[in-house]
């Protein structure tokens, strides 16, 4: 059978010092609850990307990027709520126009200092690739991490330089 993941994007939002988070708080239902993350979401059909990401910022931080970076990409087999692949493609926003909300209907946005970014509730797995992200020594990074009952059973990945 071929592998058929969900095709999503996660950006990280630079403002100097400090990323752009969302507190995942608002849906009572949300798989991510109680989490901080990047922000990002499922890819439609007809979109590539790119478009895909530049959609998903304007839908939930009101901002338009004006320079964005792929840092990597990850495959997550078994992260779904109901064991769904998702295969996720992490960018970078080093520029953008527009006022960022309070909150959207995710939850709360942040600007958290990134030397903190590390200490927050985030996806357990997220502590062993979110450092790649950050990492200007390297180039890009392209991992696997299955998942199985919520948690991180594994972890591989190639980095260019």
């Amino acid at each position: 059978m071929p592998y058929q993941p969900i095709l999503g994007t996660l950006a990280y939002v630079l403002r100097g010092d400090d990323v752009l988070m969302v507190h995942r708080s608002a849906r009572a239902d949300d798989q991510h609850l109680g989490k901080f993350n990047g922000l990002g979401g499922k890819l439609e059909p007809g979109e590539d990307i790119v478009a895909g990401m530049r959609r998903e910022l304007r839908e939930e931080a009101s901002i338009e990027a004006t320079s964005l970076r792929l840092r990597g990409t990850i495959n997550w087999p078994g992260f779904g709520p109901g064991g769904e692949d998702w295969l996720g493609f992490i960018f970078v926003v080093d520029a953008f126009t527009g006022i960022v909300p309070d909150a959207n209907a995710e939850g709360t946005l942040h600007w958290v200092p990134r030397s903190d970014v590390m200490s927050l509730p985030l996806w357990e797995g997220d502590y062993t690739w979110l450092p790649l992200v950050f990492d200007e020594s390297v180039g890009q990074f392209h991992g696997v991490m299955p998942y199985a009952d919520g948690r991180p059973c594994g972890w591989s990945v190639t980095i260019l330089p």
